[in-house]
């Protein structure tokens, strides 16, 4: 255990901290989503169990971080599903009246492990270059991940209540990561590279694209019946 008394391993454990502040929010963001149509009592477990779910697959992401990020048009994909997801979110998909409550609550669950995936693949990359093969680091620095997530989405499902403006702007934000991600597939990466105004232009037209399709999608749902 000498190493935790080097420098070199609290400058890399305080990388990953900050690497995790950062990129950790639309984790949060997209479990506040998944979760506001609950009862508050779903809530919490939706929260926690996605939660742990998400963490689970993060370990196995992170240690095959640096394959993944040779593989062409992974990212790719992520964004198309991530784009999926966010449309599904605005419009309301997480959390029909008619569904029984496990039944939304499994979905809530499924919905925060599948976005956390594909929304993980940046950060796992990064945790693990910080990281620098040391497995202790890793480890350390995906724990900190767990409060971080589940504290800042529970923080935004409180302010979801007060203001839900912020529900579109959480859409509007999975598609501009879902912009920044296609762009930094290694299949495109050259092209992307070439053509700087996109590193603008695609994250702007993903949120925009969200926005867009879950309002119109949402607007031709039909109204709820009344009771006489």
């Amino acid at each position: 255990m000498e190493f935790l008394s080097t420098p070199e391993f609290w400058i890399a454990l305080a990388q990953i901290i900050m690497i995790n502040i950062v990129l950790s929010g639309d984790n949060a963001v997209v479990i506040a989503l998944a979760c506001r149509s609950l009862p508050p009592e779903q809530q919490k477990k939706a929260i926690m169990f996605g939660s742990v779910g998400a963490i689970v697959l993060r370990i196995v992401l992170t240690f095959f971080a640096v394959y993944l990020l040779q593989l062409p048009y992974l990212k790719l994909v992520g964004a198309v599903l991530l784009l999926w997801i966010g449309i599904g979110l605005l419009k309301g998909d997480d959390g029909e009246e008619d569904l029984e409550s496990h039944s939304g609550l499994s979905a809530a669950i499924k919905t925060i492990i599948i976005a956390d995936l594909v929304m993980s693949l940046d950060n796992v990359i990064a945790v693990a270059a910080a990281a620098k093969g040391n497995v202790v680091l890793l480890v350390v620095g995906l724990g900190i991940s767990i409060p971080l997530i589940i504290y800042g989405s529970t923080l935004i499902l409180k302010l979801m209540a007060r203001f839900p403006v912020i529900i579109t702007i959480g859409a509007g934000l999975l598609g501009w990561v879902a912009g920044e991600m296609a762009l930094s597939d290694p299949a495109i990466a050259g092209w992307s590279a070439a053509h700087h105004s996109l590193h603008s232009i695609a994250p702007a037209v993903g949120a925009v694209l969200v926005v867009v399709t879950g309002k119109w999608l949402l607007a031709r749902q039909p109204e709820p019946a009344t009771a006489d």
